[in-house]
């Protein structure tokens, strides 16, 4: 059910434009629509707005031609591919509503999972106005504080892949620069224009009355539920941030202070940088919290300059220790979401998780590990407010194809089949890898990456195609991962011979 037919990489020279001219020129389909859900591993809702009959098959292609890379990404065919390859695996309509992901967090309803994370993205009255149009659930409004914010300039950089798009992002970047009143005017005006979205008021106190304080206006102005920044790595002065998410008693204290301030719901965000986040979940519990945020930005040094050895961003000859985010924080996300997910003594207590969603398969990890609730930031600085469509429309056509009600009957599904060690696992059979040689061009990265990092199994016939040899195949799968083709794929199952 979950086989994918098209990649990123059918398609990578696509840049996913603003208005983009491929939908002006074709006037009868979207194909900047569909190639952007190709993207965000949504090909199956792609392939279902499809008309019976497309006009691609005769067609000139005027859609390449208008691109803004002429001719060079291959749309014509892309559309022809989820006619004939993807169209006809369909198992069920797409949804005509979205009432499978209704949910809610800590008892306050949600459209969907889907919610901004406190950051950037969700700073100011028209960002979040345009976020809840565009179909997001609710915001985790940037963090509200009385300090006096000035940030640096620059404040971004990132790791990136060869074709420019961000594997993983680093940020220096602060608090709200917008004074407290000013804030909670934004809050009163999206109440009055949105009162279905949710406004999580994300917070931070210097000391015990602050944060009282601080919880207190945003509940009195509008604010749905309270997120405590425990987390942000970047804060100018020392214990603040993730130096309070470090140590227990002070999210406990901090927790209480808040608690103070208001009855509505209250989530703890808390740093990834701890070897474990139970001891402070536990702590924010017992300081009165209903739920957890996680996580936050990992602390990080994303490259140095090799003329001027100063690390990116340069901030006038300078560069601090900033926050890493992105697609390549979801493995941590996953595994402090699990950790959470998995703790009996926070059982009820509401996970609004993220870190690296940027499709509706990595939201769908995090609510099998135990997430409730989903935030994304990165993603959307990537690539716009735009990407909710397909985290909404392929996470609902996965759960109509699986006959699931709501994502409520997700949370937590994977659990019971992950452990912290290993010693768990079996280890009396072999999964042998199978070589689709059709797919296979010869281009021998396999028998390279077994030869140098793995039990050289493999070589090279005369042909270019792979030979394996079994007895010394161990199975780990390398040349699983590292096919360019996607050619070698688990194959057939051996019992070892004690």
């Amino acid at each position: 059910m979950l086989t994918k037919t098209l990649y990123r990489s059918d398609m990578l020279r696509c840049v996913l434009c603003h208005d983009a001219p491929c939908t002006s020129a074709c006037g009868r389909l979207d194909p900047a629509g569909l190639l952007r859900s190709i993207w965000f591993d949504n090909e199956k809702q792609a392939a279902a707005r499809l008309p019976v009959e497309i006009p691609c098959r005769d067609c000139a292609a005027p859609c390449e031609k208008a691109c803004v890379r002429p001719q060079e990404v291959p749309i014509r065919r892309l559309i022809l591919r989820l006619q004939e390859e993807v169209k006809p695996e369909l198992e069920v309509d797409p949804p005509a509503d979205e009432e499978r992901l209704r949910t809610e967090i800590c008892g306050v309803p949600l459209e969907n999972p889907f919610l901004l994370s406190s950051s950037v993205v969700g700073s100011t009255y028209d960002m979040c106005a345009r976020a809840f149009e565009a179909g997001w659930a609710g915001v985790s409004f940037k963090t509200i504080c009385s300090l006096d914010i000035h940030e640096a300039s620059p404040r971004f950089s990132a790791i990136t892949s060869d074709t420019g798009t961000i594997i993983g992002f680093k940020n220096i970047e602060q608090l709200s620069d917008h004074s407290v009143a000013e804030n909670m005017e934004i809050f009163r005006e999206l109440k009055k224009k949105y009162p279905s979205k949710v406004i999580l008021a994300s917070i931070m106190g210097q000391n015990e009355a602050e944060w009282e304080e601080l919880s207190r206006l945003c509940a009195e102005n509008g604010a749905d539920a309270i997120e405590l920044n425990f987390s942000c790595p970047n804060m100018a002065e020392g214990g603040l941030g993730s130096d309070i998410g470090q140590i227990p008693e002070l999210v406990e204290r901090f927790t209480a202070s808040a608690r103070k301030g208001t009855d509505i719901p209250i989530l703890a965000k808390l740093t990834p940088n701890v070897a474990n986040m139970s001891p402070a979940a536990e702590a924010a519990l017992r300081g009165g919290a209903d739920g957890i945020s996680a996580i936050n930005t990992i602390k990080s040094i994303t490259g140095v300059g090799l003329h001027t050895y100063v690390p990116e961003p340069a901030v006038h000859g300078m560069s601090a220790v900033g926050g890493y985010s992105g697609n390549a924080v979801k493995p941590i996300g996953l595994r402090f979401i699990q950790e959470l997910g998995d703790n009996p003594a926070l059982s009820g207590m509401h996970l609004s998780a993220m870190g690296g969603v940027e499709s509706w398969e990595d939201a769908l990890e995090y609510i099998l590990l135990g997430g409730g609730s989903i935030q994304v930031t990165t993603a959307v600085m990537q690539y716009g407010y735009r990407i909710i469509e397909d985290l909404k429309s392929g996470l609902n056509l996965y759960l109509a194809e699986i006959g699931a009600g709501s994502i409520d009957e997700m949370r937590g599904q994977a659990l019971e089949n992950v452990s912290d060690t290993t010693d768990v696992l079996e280890r009396d059979t072999v999964i042998y890898p199978k070589f689709n040689r059709d797919k296979c061009i010869g281009c021998g990265r396999c028998m390279i990456s077994c030869s140098d990092g793995g039990h050289q199994a493999i070589t090279l016939g005369e042909d270019r195609r792979p030979r394996l040899n079994g007895k010394k195949c161990v199975g780990c799968h390398l040349c699983v991962l590292v096919c360019p083709q996607r050619a070698v794929t688990p194959g057939r199952k051996r019992v070892k011979l004690r």
